[in-house]
């Protein structure tokens, strides 16, 4: 039977780990993982030595430190693909953005047609709304000037402008991307 201890582990460690080392490396390419790998490979070992007579040493070591690695190589291949996956979707999302600004014409935010669905939101508006609204976009007045000149609130105006803005929203979803700067 088996003679369990202390210096029967450092003969054990001394012996393999070099060897245990070596192996793990060859495989993880890192000597941070590979020297982890070594020594819970050795640990294991050593348990399985306290409790069972383990008759040959070394392809039970390199049987432990083989499955360790291929756990720590499946581990990383999973997170590699994750962080492809991602790079993927924020590339295309790149991509779809560069495009869109590609095909953006400015002749084309100031035309005819955005000032007509404009004005046809604005006629849709009730007349203090749209008079809010105009004052805010268009005059560039603050909401505190909107509501001093108009007798409301600055609650009231804020009101209106979401309002009005919900409606513009709703008008221009088409053309969203293009005009958003205009009323921000």
């Amino acid at each position: 039977m088996f003679i369990y201890s202390e210096e029967r582990f450092n003969t054990i460690y001394t012996r393999y780990y070099k060897k245990s080392f070596i192996f793990a490396k060859s495989y993880v390419h890192d000597d941070l993982v590979a020297e982890d790998i070594a020594t819970e490979a050795l640990i294991k070992l050593w348990e399985t030595m306290k409790h069972e007579e383990v008759l040959k040493p070394l392809p039970f070591l390199f049987a432990v430190l083989k499955n360790k690695s291929l756990d720590y190589l499946k581990h990383t291949l999973v997170r590699q693909e994750a962080i492809h996956i991602i790079g993927d979707y924020h590339l295309r999302e790149l991509s779809i953005r560069i495009s869109t600004l590609k095909v953006c014409d400015p002749e084309f935010i100031f035309s005819d047609e955005i000032s007509q669905i404009l004005e046809q939101m604005l006629n849709k508006l009730p007349a203090q709304t749209r008079k809010v609204f105009e004052m805010s976009r268009f005059e560039q007045k603050t909401g505190k000037e909107i509501a001093h000149d108009l007798g409301i609130t600055v609650k009231g105006v804020d009101y209106h402008i979401a309002k009005s803005l919900q409606l513009l929203r709703l008008s221009l979803k088409d053309y969203l991307s293009q005009v958003l700067f205009l009323f921000a």
